[in-house]
This record gives structure tokens, sequence and C-alpha cells, in this order.
């Protein structure tokens, strides 16, 4: 049976690197359980190395990411699976897999020797597809889709993880504004609905409009976090992007709003 209690995941004072190459020295951060978190950054920043260490993918070099107490490194994969559901930048499917059978992969972090698959597993799959709105593609093969639509697949194989949190990198590159929007939506949906989101994203307005949680970071570390309206100012957006501007209530849902100047 899934643990449906809050997740309790965090970095404390983290060194990551790859190879030689440190990116993050003496990191802290833990997610606010039941938050809507957004890292954002420039390019080279450290945020998806960040979220690949809370995924337990990327092991610290000093320090520990703590997952419910626990060591992540010392966490069954299995259990941490039934805990943390992940979708990875870039996710590559496998040729002729339909969309069905992609989702139900999902379910790997439930099955037993002697526990294969069950009508629980079927319910969960038949859940993520219906909370996806792919419900109807079951059948369609996934290299068949859409952009949007393979993005909505992808978070449906995390669905079904059944997972009380998400974490997510990047889930809205190569996708145009329309399919973004959507992909966001679904995302703020679920995180109304009760599980904990993270996400790695570019886009500084939707991180404003969806999210409940902001972290910036720069060159490897945390420089702010907190509400978006405490936190993406005219000045850090001056400092840490590198971009001359102005903040103004967006005309739709009052949050921030990142204008830039004249630059030519």
């Amino acid at each position: 049976m899934t643990d449906p209690s809050p997740v309790v995941l965090a970095a404390d004072d983290v060194t990551l690197r790859y190879d030689q190459r440190v990116i993050s020295e003496g990191l802290s951060f833990r997610v606010p359980p039941g938050s809507f978190t957004v890292i954002l950054g420039p390019n080279a920043s450290g945020k998806s190395t960040l979220l690949r260490a809370l995924a337990g993918l990327l092991r610290p070099s000093a320090g520990q990411v703590v997952l419910d107490g626990s060591d992540i490194a010392h966490v069954p994969a299995k259990r941490a699976a039934t805990r943390i559901g992940l979708l990875p930048q870039s996710a590559t499917a496998p040729d002729g897999i339909t969309v069905a059978e992609l989702v139900s992969r999902g379910r790997f972090a439930h099955q037993r020797l002697l526990r294969q698959w069950s009508p629980a597993d079927e319910a969960a799959v038949a859940e993520a597809l219906e909370e996806t709105g792919v419900r109807d593609l079951g059948d369609r093969r996934v290299d068949e889709l859409s952009g949007g639509q393979r993005q909505r697949v992808w978070i449906a194989m995390v669905l079904a993880q059944e997972t009380p949190m998400l974490l997510l990198d990047e889930p809205t590159t190569f996708l145009d504004v329309s399919h973004q929007f959507e992909v966001l939506g679904l995302l703020h949906r679920l995180n109304a609905a009760g599980r904990t989101v993270v996400a790695v994203l570019h886009d500084l307005n939707q991180a404003a409009r969806f999210a409940s949680h902001v972290v910036v970071m720069s060159e490897g570390a945390i420089v702010a976090e907190g509400a978006p309206a405490a936190t993406i100012t005219s000045d850090l957006v001056r400092d840490v992007f590198a971009l001359p501007n102005v903040v103004i209530p967006d005309p739709v849902t009052g949050t921030p709003l990142v204008v830039p100047r004249d630059l030519r």
C-alpha cells in the first residue's frame, strides 16, 4: 500500500559535483510539504543538479539528502520510488510503445516477486490516464503524439506511481506556449489535490503565476527563497539574470510580472 504521509525531503549541507567539477558546496534546502515549488536560475546555475540530488540520482560528495529522516543513499530504490516520482529532462520512450504500456511502467515500484499485476495497478493506471486527460490515447503509440500530449503521458506514468511528491526537470522544455500552460495547469491541479510538486523552470512569469514557493539559484547557491511576490523582484532579476527590467502585477492574476526594459 502506498504511504500517504507527507514526504520530508531535504538537502543537508551538500556538496554536489560531476567528477572534479564542483557545482554546489554547502547547500541546504528543504522542500516545503504541500507546496508547488519552482527552482529558477540562469543556465548552469545548478538547478537540475539539485533536483537530481533530491531524487537520489546524484550522491553528494559531502553532506546528505534526507528522505523521511534517512539518508536517501540508504533508502531502498523501490521504497524511494513509492515516495518520490521523477520526470527527468528529455525522457525517451521505447520505439512502438503505446501510451497505456508506458504509463503502466509507473507501477514497477509496486511489483513484488509474489505480487504481479493486480486490480490496484489497473486502477492506478486508469486514474493517471484520466487525471492527465490522455485516457482516449491509451492505444496510440507514444511516438505518434504531439509534444504536449507526450508530456502529459510522461506525467501520467509518474502519477501511476502514486507518490505524494513529484519532481520534474524542465517539464515545459520544447513545448509551445499553449502546451506549456497546459502542463503547468495540470501540475497546479495536482498540487491543489494534495501532491507536493517540485519543478525546474526557466520562465520567471510562469513560475510566479503557478508556484507557491520559489527557489532562485545562481552559481550553485540558493540566493533567494520564498513566496513569488516576495522573491521575484526587479533587483533580483537584474542581479541574477543580468536583465534590466520592471516588475508589475500581472493584470490577470496579480502575481509578479517581469517586463524587460528596452535593450536596443
